[in-house]
């Protein structure tokens, strides 16, 4: 018995695993494809962009948007696989087998568990260094083209106060977690808050003490247009308080997390998204198990029992309203009015508990 229990729990792992990597494959062409044609839509007449560099640029965007996809691809893959050995009537032998519901659900929630710590520690910091370097090439592609690349409505600003007077910063694009800028305009203040110039540059570098310009335009009022190959500004910023301003949490990778938070810290500012992000990356495992939990529990059923189509929509729905609850507890930590640990992990307990309570009581009434 142990080894047909054996044999069968490696085929129903095979099965799960080849559903769960087809439905993320799919997701990911589609996403490419969708953000490779909007890609295109903008750096049309762009000579300094070729289209296989708007291809690699779009290839290294897409793993970071399906980080947030890939609950959604697990609970998906689980129930393409339970449905379809339910249709081919393989769970039917399993049972006749004496194979127990918990018994050939394991294999996948085991292999879920896998997924899960691999995405943790090896696909999301792979995600954050693709989307850094997807940065790196879209400033190369848009040069100066104002509004080019993928920022804010109004782009990326900082300002700074030091004994020389007022600096306001925009940027249009960044990189590396705002210590590299692209597409800058600069107004500067003297110290009596009275307009003083406004400068344009290329891009911009955070070095100790110091912005260093290139590529720069100075315009002023009562003198012509200047420009420089090279200019500094002084700053009182240290990397620190610029990544704080320019990083979101989703764009940190997982073994950089606990140093930003203790250099966010030590600067005295809010750490909370920080935190929430860390805690959501050590519960995801754990959050693919809750998911295949839920797809067992509305596609077991048997197809000559009816009702099938139903308990696939129950099964959508659960994931559906196990995603807004995971958004709600975000936004009420980063709001800090919960605690990012149970911010994180109540998600996987709710979606834990309710695959659970229906498997059970699917399967001992």
């Amino acid at each position: 018995m142990n080894m047909i229990t054996n044999t069968i729990g490696r085929y129903f792992a095979g099965r799960f695993l080849v559903a769960a990597m087809g439905v993320f494959i799919s997701i990911f062409m589609l996403l490419v494809l969708v953000d490779y044609i909007e890609m295109v839509r903008r750096t049309a007449g762009l000579a300094t962009a070729p289209a296989l560099m708007v291809a690699q640029t779009s290839l290294y965007r897409v793993p970071q948007a399906l980080e947030k996809l890939m609950p959604f691809c697990i609970l998906i893959g689980a129930m393409t696989c339970y449905l379809a050995l339910s249709r081919r009537l393989e769970l039917v032998v399993a049972r006749a087998a004496g194979v127990s519901a918990w018994q050939f659900i394991s294999p996948a929630l085991f292999s879920a568990l896998i997924l899960g710590v691999l995405a943790t520690i090896v696909y999301n910091p792979v995600s954050a260094n693709l989307r850094e370097e997807s940065k790196r090439m879209e400033a190369r592609m848009f040069g100066d083209a104002s509004g080019g690349g993928v920022q804010d409505a109004a782009g990326f600003w900082i300002n700074q106060v030091n004994a020389d007077g007022q600096t306001i910063i925009n940027a249009a694009r960044s990189e590396q977690q705002g210590l590299r800028l692209t597409g800058l305009t600069v107004f500067r203040f003297d110290t009596e808050n009275q307009f003083s110039e406004r400068i344009e540059a290329r891009e911009a570098t955070l070095e100790p003490g110091r912005w260093a310009f290139k590529g720069v335009r100075i315009y002023s009022l009562d003198s012509p247009v200047v420009e420089q190959d090279t200019l500094d500004i002084a700053t009182t910023l240290t990397p620190a308080q610029v990544r704080n301003s320019f990083s979101t949490p989703e764009t940190v990778s997982f073994w950089q997390l606990p140093s930003y938070i203790r250099s966010s810290e030590s600067s005295g500012f809010a750490t909370a998204g920080y935190r929430l992000q860390y805690h959501k990356l050590i519960a995801q495992p754990f959050l693919l198990v809750a998911m295949v939990m839920l797809a067992a529990s509305v596609s077991l059923r048997f197809f000559r029992m009816g009702g099938v189509q139903k308990m696939v929509l129950y099964g959508v729905g659960a994931g559906f309203l196990l995603y807004v609850l995971s958004k709600v507890t975000e936004d009420l930590s980063k709001a800090e009015l919960m605690h990012p640990i149970a911010a994180a992990w109540l998600p996987v307990c709710v979606g834990g508990l309710t695959g659970f309570l229906a498997l059970l009581y699917l399967e001992d009434g």
